[in-house]
């Protein structure tokens, strides 16, 4: 990869980690009512996986949306209008947070229910299978997944079927407040996929190259009518399961596993890899951040000026 394309990576990452951090600072002022489910610590999961895709291929996502969206496209402002619940947000202030929407540029729809998105995902995969069109279809979940049965229904239908889906596991162990380790047995999440039929591999989630560089070979393998793929990312949530604290005074985290989940940033880590091959120096860096914080400042101002919803308004964004 050309120092460009890595700067690029660094850029979207970075860039997530902003718009999550502002979003966390402003949600105090009590004007974004929507719950918020922040992906502070996952950012290279979704970086690495939209930069494989296409504009027409298709993005799923779940109540930790904000990261996908943006990461496939989806327009800033759009969104943090979308969180003030005002008109011009992408699902016309209906949605919030975890509804987000953006079928221009693929992103087909996020929903808070525990594994609600995978079997539209197999579906919209199935469609495009049918139809021919060499789409492919990515949903993003997590590790509480694996307690619903719509997850291995779904999966067993993609490899039946051997459709043209990614489903990416981001695997931060917590459910809420309870561990992996306390719901489900010793296994290791990529095997059930595998024991299902589908191509499977787990991954450091933090480490955008690597992330990358699997989602390269998965997207392939599916283009070339490889059917299903499946990437467990391991990662780790920084603040709380839904909200803009941290929540280490509960106590149901150790405090090593904290501070190693904490240094073990995708972000910061590859700045240090940026930096040390020579691509940039903290002056280069310094000037993306300050251009990022400029764009995400205009759209908390655009989200602010921006009308709320009518009731002339409300039979409109119920069908997209």
């Amino acid at each position: 990869m050309n120092d460009s394309q890595l700067l690029s990576f660094y850029k979207s990452m970075l860039r997530i980690r902003r718009v999550e951090e502002v979003l966390a600072d402003r949600y105090a002022e009590q004007e974004m009512r929507c719950p918020m489910h922040l992906c502070i610590g996952q950012e290279a999961i979704a970086v690495g996986v939209c930069a494989v895709l296409n504009n027409r291929d298709k993005v799923f996502s779940n109540h930790r949306a904000h990261g996908h969206y943006l990461a496939k496209g989806g327009d800033l402002d759009a969104m943090v209008a979308e969180l003030y619940g005002k008109s011009t947000g992408c699902a016309g202030g209906r949605g919030g947070s975890m509804h987000l929407i953006d079928l221009q540029v693929g992103f087909m729809g996020a929903t808070p229910i525990v594994g609600g998105t995978v079997p539209l995902s197999v579906g919209s995969a199935w469609a495009d299978q049918l139809l021919d069109n060499d789409q492919v279809t990515v949903v993003f979940f997590g590790d509480g997944c694996f307690e619903e049965g719509v997850m291995h229904e779904s999966l067993n239908f993609a490899a039946l079927h051997q459709l043209p889906v990614i489903f990416v596991c981001e695997n931060n162990d917590f459910s809420v407040y309870t561990h992996r380790n306390e719901r489900q047995p010793d296994r290791p999440i990529y095997k059930i996929a595998e024991a299902h039929g589908l191509s499977a591999a787990v991954m450091d989630g933090n480490s955008v190259l690597e992330v990358f560089s699997h989602a390269v070979e998965a997207v392939k393998r599916v283009r070339s009518g490889g059917g299903g793929q499946f990437l467990e990312m391991r990662t780790y949530r920084w603040r709380e399961h839904c909200g803009p604290d941290y929540d280490d005074h509960l106590n149901y985290r150790p405090a090593e596993e904290i501070e190693q989940g904490l240094n073990d940033c995708p972000v910061s880590k590859f700045k240090s890899e940026l930096i040390n091959n020579g691509v940039c120096d903290d002056t280069m860096l310094s000037k993306i951040q300050e251009k990022i914080d400029a764009e995400i400042d205009q759209a908390f101002k655009y989200a602010k000026n921006s009308p709320k919803p009518t009731v002339e308004d409300a039979s409109k964004h119920i069908y997209f």
